[in-house]
């Protein structure tokens, strides 16, 4: 699997997402939520987390990977994408 994935520094969202030539997107694998919304100033996150989600047979043939790629593609989007408490919307 060629995988190629950057971040944004201030933002919680990928820069670059391509998996096997492919566009990716991050919902493919799981979502993006604040679990700690009720605890954050306005604007800001409380914890966000990526949380990721068991893969689909249409998601493994779009980006023509294993059910084992996919776990590693999803880990590395909960690395890059949970970050805790962040003010930078503010």
């Amino acid at each position: 699997m060629k995988l190629t994935l950057t971040v944004f520094e201030a933002l919680c969202a990928t820069r670059t997402f391509v998996i096997n030539g492919v566009r990716a997107d991050h919902e493919d694998f799981g979502v993006k939520e604040d679990v700690a919304e009720d605890e954050a100033e306005p604007y800001c996150c409380g914890n966000m987390l990526f949380v990721g989600k068991k893969p689909t047979a249409k998601v493994l043939k779009k980006y023509s990977i294993t059910k084992s790629e996919y776990s590693e593609v999803r880990k590395k989007l909960e690395e890059v994408l949970s970050f805790g408490p962040c003010g930078l919307c503010s």
